[in-house]
């Protein structure tokens, strides 16, 4: 069976070994050196002048969101079809979603939908970059901006991604990472991160992902919690940092591949292979998803949907807010399928995988 994703194939060639005895025998495994090393390597990376680590994407948004003062009662704008991760972060809070709609083609925020959210006043939008996509960043921003409210972006699966010489991250008022194994920057294990240009920003989430300490077993700041990402976790990531951009160029090859291959087939397909796009996922739409799976699957071809269910009809959350009808989130949640698409995947596999799709509206 063609794997959807394989760690070993992602981790091929890097020395994670070394990393983890360097851990080992620093006899250091909370705070230290090798999350200061990972957090000024990572803000140099993005572009950014702060950078501040925690123990995962979730916690990353919740934080974010804290430290721009958002609370119970306040507004979050967010879109509807990126797996419950943002709203979860916002419930934590007390906050109350807003749901936007999304573009069709990228699937990610619609700006003439956000413009209508912005009437209801939200304390703040996160503008999620769905599958390794930019979402349209500078229209967003200066939209979010002109409404007195504070960007959040959400790069857990963006890595990377640049337009017009700038990184995700750098574009917000503050940015939020994941480094959960599968993310085009892995660990081998959970891990975050926020970066932003703001000093000030930054030292409120350090305060938070540490009890809301002002000083040692002194807290000073409501809404803290543990949210350490350890040293094995900063070391790995150290270690998987240099070779991110290999990476993203392999994932974009490999949906260049995709997207030559299956040009006329009834599917849609992603709308960019340039560099504001990282290959996270490369995501097709279906309308028979079902049979398509199951064909896929019988040909030897791991798939998965992300997402089939969109936030705002979400069981543990009945009443919702959204600006307007989410039409394009609900026809997306019925029709994505994700294929393989990894460094590291065989070019026989990518060979097998088109050969699949084929094969399927050829029947």
């Amino acid at each position: 069976m063609i794997p959807l994703f394989s760690a070993s194939a992602v981790n091929a060639g890097i020395d994670l070994e070394g990393a983890a005895q360097r851990v080992l025998r620093s006899h250091w495994y909370v705070l230290g050196e090798e999350v200061k090393a990972f957090e000024r390597e990572f803000a140099q990376y993005t572009g950014t002048t702060e950078c501040v680590s925690l123990a995962n994407g979730t916690d990353a948004l919740e934080l974010a969101l804290r430290a721009l003062g958002v609370t119970t009662g306040d507004r979050v704008a967010c879109v509807a079809n990126a797996g419950f991760y943002g709203s979860t972060a916002i419930h934590a809070v007390g906050a109350t979603p807003v749901y936007v709609d999304i573009q069709p083609e990228t699937q990610n925020m619609a700006a003439d939908s956000l413009a209508y959210a912005l009437e209801r006043k939200p304390k703040a939008v996160i503008v999620t970059h769905l599958y390794g996509q930019m979402a349209d960043i500078d229209v967003l921003k200066r939209l979010t901006h002109d409404a007195g409210a504070k960007l959040i972006e959400d790069c857990a699966q963006a890595h990377g991604a640049m337009r017009d010489g700038r990184r995700v991250g750098s574009f917000g008022d503050i940015a939020c990472f994941s480094f959960y194994p599968t993310k085009n920057l892995g660990a081998i294990g959970d891990g975050g991160a926020v970066t932003c240009d703001d000093a000030a920003l930054a030292d409120r989430v350090r305060t938070l992902r540490q009890y809301g300490w002002s000083a040692k077993y002194h807290v000073g700041t409501p809404g803290g919690r543990n949210s350490r990402l350890d040293e094995l976790q900063a070391a790995v990531l150290r270690a998987k940092l240099p070779h991110l951009d290999a990476g993203n160029r392999q994932r974009r090859a490999i949906a260049a591949r995709y997207n030559a291959a299956f040009q006329g087939l009834p599917i849609g397909l992603p709308p960019s292979i340039g560099d504001d796009y990282v290959g996270h996922l490369y995501v097709v739409r279906c309308k028979e998803r079902e049979a398509f799976r199951a064909h896929l699957s019988a040909q030897g071809v791991s798939t998965d949907v992300h997402y089939p269910v969109p936030d705002h009809l979400q069981a543990a959350y009945p009443a919702v807010s959204a600006a307007g009808s989410l039409d394009a989130s609900e026809a997306a949640s019925r029709e994505v399928v994700t294929l393989p698409c990894f460094p590291g995947l065989a070019d026989a596999d990518v060979a097998a995988v088109v050969a699949a799709v084929g094969s399927f509206f050829n029947r």
